[in-house]
């Protein structure tokens, strides 16, 4: 689909590799690369797969476009916040397969995702925001709320914690670990079997659990977005 995705077809599986060569950041090409990717996905699959690069899921938005100018790193978020809301209202299943560190928009995208798959190894998953000085927009908060454990609620967006794959488990960024050099078969696997389900079911079954928040989240994005302001250097 582009330099930044690969979109494949395996099987009843849209495997999208997010892979620009370096840290995997999400800038607008990306953002609508993995919307394109959804698009196709939902016409031709049964469930969807991202997997991103050896090392490196996501380091999150890409900090040249948020610190350009407050109109670009807005547009830039709220873009983002809708691919969000996309993944995490998808009617196919989807899982997401962490080859590595996730951080902020990286590790929101495996909250937005159903089943979330890491490699084993000493990387940083979470929600760094508020310690390089920017508070978390609404729709990182109620994506938080939803998918992590009430124990690290506070502590993985008010304060910041960033946490080791195992720690990352046990908070709720994933469901399991497995070693790197599984990831990918393991991955695809789980998205095979979740394919097998009944759309329609699925579909239905995730509207009901996750419409309110959704439906939250779409009402406050204007209010969000106009709170969204360059990093706090205090």
């Amino acid at each position: 689909m582009s330099s930044i995705l690969r979109y494949d077809l395996d099987g009843d599986v849209a495997v999208l590799r997010l892979d620009d060569g370096k840290a995997n950041v999400i800038g607008p090409d990306t953002v609508t690369a993995l919307d394109e990717g959804l698009t196709r996905a939902e016409g031709e699959a049964g469930a969807v797969l991202i997997i991103g690069r050896e090392g490196k899921f996501s380091a999150g938005f890409d900090l040249s476009v948020m610190t350009s100018g407050v109109e670009a790193m807005q547009d830039l978020v709220r873009s983002g916040a809708e691919l969000l809301l996309r993944l995490y209202a998808s009617p196919l299943p989807t899982v997401a397969a962490c080859t590595g560190h996730a951080l902020a928009m990286g590790s929101l995208l495996l909250l937005a995702g159903d089943t979330r798959i890491g490699a084993e190894g000493p990387f940083k998953l979470g929600l760094n925001e508020v310690a390089i000085g920017m508070g978390l927009p609404i729709f990182a908060v109620e994506l938080a709320r939803d998918r992590l454990s009430p124990r690290h609620f506070t502590a993985a967006t008010i304060q910041g914690q960033v946490f080791d794959p195992a720690g990352a488990v046990d908070a709720g960024y994933l469901d399991r670990l497995v070693p790197a050099e599984e990831l990918a078969a393991t991955a695809r696997e789980e998205a095979g079997r979740l394919a097998r389900l009944r759309r329609g079911a699925v579909g239905h079954t995730k509207s009901r659990a996750r419409q309110a928040t959704v439906d939250h989240i779409r009402a406050t994005l204007d209010e969000d977005m106009a709170a969204t302001g360059m990093p706090d250097p205090r």
